[in-house]
């Protein structure tokens, strides 16, 4: 069913709603910045801690688990009115473990461990800080599209930090420990911008947290119930790391391909999002977040069922097709980010917004923490079982949010 509201693209209008203008440069600032070190942490450990990869790996699964821990935290400190501030506090902890990281000496697994601890605290705080601070100075639609502005503008940093930490990593360990360095200073610098902004949400009275809240088709109701959403969503996120992990395992390691392919693949999934998270997520604002979001599910899947079929034709043509298939996959994904986390806040009481944002970042990060384990798993037993296994969980993933 179509909703009433549409926005447009209005550049100023987007920037003010996407926190302003110093904020849009401290996230593009804080991203270059988690662009240059975050695809290559595996390899500092390894290369200049001299830490065995399972050492190295096992760190960051800490890291990882630990920044999940703290979200109740984080969500109640939101529901208390800090907004810009929270945003600055995930920078800054990443900042204290970069310079753990500097001065963590070869072969200690314990320091690392701590470094990547606070790296990955910051990383799992700052979706739902940056999502509360988006909804504290925009509503309705105009929300959405700032919320993917915000998308886009990360992804191309992580993308242009990224490019540029590869064209260093020639020059070795130094280059690491370099990229480390500027890495923190990043974080830093976006940390004081944020910090400068001063946004800031009137914590809700005690009588508020009673009141019923509007859900996003006008009706009034009680804060709503979002199990099922959560659960689904933590199969949705599966989508964000094929381009990285489910392509590149079929690709080199079972179908002997070129390591191009998923290079390719993964490039054009960052120009796609950069380029087309804002456009597709304005374009279905005409139609209600959960359907969409059901959508997002079928596209998935679709793809998903598109790779099977890729990866049974011939030899010469299943890595193009595999190419192919890939930028419905993307499609996919737009859909699904520039949905769900606008439906959660859209859902959300104001009193609770905090703890329902980081409801979701916990289910999300849940996704993305236990999707290379459960794709590793699936892809020795061959196509059917990775990708119809895939396929089969996002539909079902799908329906359950339909419902």
């Amino acid at each position: 069913m179509a909703s009433t509201t549409q926005t447009q693209i209005r550049p100023r209008a987007l920037l003010h709603a996407s926190g302003g203008p110093r904020y849009a440069v401290a996230l593009t600032v804080d991203a270059i910045g988690t662009g240059l070190l975050r695809p290559f942490l595996l390899l500092y450990g390894v290369m200049v801690l001299r830490l065995s990869a399972p050492e190295a790996g096992i760190a960051m699964t800490v890291g990882i688990v630990v920044g999940l821990l703290c979200m109740p935290a984080v969500g109640r400190w939101l529901d208390r009115g800090a907004r810009s501030t929270v945003v600055a506090a995930s920078m800054l902890v990443r900042v204290l473990g970069v310079v753990l990281l500097l001065a963590t000496p070869e072969g200690s697994a314990e320091l690392f461990t701590m470094a990547a601890l606070f790296l990955g605290v910051g990383n799992q705080t700052w979706p739902a800080a940056h999502a509360a601070l988006v909804a504290t100075v925009a509503h309705g639609r105009e929300r959405d599209a700032a919320l993917a502005a915000g998308r886009a503008l990360r992804n191309a940093g992580l993308g242009a930090g990224a490019l540029l930490a590869t064209v260093c990593l020639a020059g070795g360990t130094t280059a690491l420990r370099s990229l480390a360095v500027v890495t923190a200073l990043a974080y830093l610098v976006a940390a004081a911008l944020t910090w400068s902004v001063r946004v800031h949400a009137r914590p809700a009275s005690p009588a508020a947290v009673a009141v019923a809240v509007v859900a996003e088709d006008g009706g009034a109701e009680s804060a709503p119930r979002m199990g099922a959403l959560l659960a689904a969503n933590v199969i949705y996120a599966f989508c964000l790391n094929i381009p990285e992990i489910a392509l590149p395992l079929v690709l080199v390691t079972q179908m002997h391909a070129s390591p191009m392919w998923p290079a390719v693949i993964f490039v054009a999934n960052t120009m796609l999002v950069v380029t087309l998270q804002v456009p597709v997520t304005v374009l279905l604002s005409r139609f209600h977040r959960r359907s969409v979001l059901v959508v997002a599910g079928a596209v998935l899947t679709a793809s998903y069922l598109g790779f099977l079929a890729a990866v049974s034709i011939g030899h010469d043509w299943a890595a193009p097709a595999v190419a192919v298939v890939s930028v419905l996959c993307t499609f996919g994904e737009i859909i699904y980010a520039g949905s769900a986390t606008a439906l959660v806040t859209a859902l959300a009481p104001a009193h609770a917004l905090g703890r329902v944002l980081a409801r979701f970042q916990l289910s999300t990060g849940f996704g993305l923490a236990v999707s290379p384990a459960a794709l590793a798993a699936l892809a020795p037993h061959g196509p059917v079982a990775l990708w119809g296994g895939l396929a089969a969980g996002t539909l079902l993933a799908a329906c359950a949010v339909a419902a």
